[in-house]
């Protein structure tokens, strides 16, 4: 159809072979493939000129519209790989999306303004993969062997371990992490089943 159309719209084989960059015997052979592809002839041939018939100009009309829309698809996905656009789905520990990833992501969309970053939060581990995410962030003693990981965010996380002033009222302060062995404490425990562990 691009050799009908580059022969139509040249008025000639030779004019249009130089076009396109291939021998006018060849555009001749696709469109004599094409006319006898579709049962109808679409190029009345003289030896003066050539001209669409009658079928040939519906085709034209119908296949310039859509030649006009693959040549600018064909230009965004070819400028797209210079400049990154799309969605890119996230899944990241609940914690991982309230302390790290603000930090990370207000950077990350003023360098890439066309990527819309959907995340997921969940509290258990999981395969990004099967979730139909693109990547996520994990604890590095939760990776697979077989997943590329990059660092991010910061080395260490730091938590408080708090607790309501009337309860330290009645208990008494602890002055040991030792003593919260005692008291009534409050876990987390993750979606494969471990509680997450203190560490002081």
């Amino acid at each position: 159809m691009k050799a009908f159309a580059a022969v139509a719209q040249a008025g000639g084989f030779r004019q249009a072979a130089r076009a396109l960059h291939v021998s006018p015997s060849g555009l001749s052979d696709a469109v004599r493939r094409l006319e006898s592809y579709l049962g109808v002839r679409l190029l009345h041939r003289t030896t003066r000129s050539i001209l669409p018939t009658e079928k040939g100009k519906q085709l034209l009309e119908r296949i310039g519209p859509a030649f006009a829309e693959l040549a600018q698809a064909l230009e965004t996905a070819t400028s797209s790989s210079n400049r990154p656009a799309g969605t890119l789905r996230l899944t990241v520990p609940v914690n991982v999306s309230r302390l790290v990833l603000p930090q990370l992501l207000a950077p990350f969309l003023k360098r890439y303004p066309d990527i819309k970053v959907e995340v997921m939060a969940e509290s258990g581990i999981v395969d990004f993969l099967s979730a139909g995410c693109d990547a996520g962030i994990h604890y590095d003693d939760w990776l697979e062997q077989d997943m590329i990981a990059v660092p991010v965010g910061p080395r260490q996380q730091r938590f408080a371990t708090a607790s309501p002033p009337a309860y330290l009222d009645r208990h008494g302060r602890p002055r040991h992490p030792q003593d919260l062995m005692k008291m009534e404490c409050l876990r987390s425990r993750f979606g494969g089943g471990n509680l997450e562990i203190w560490h002081y």
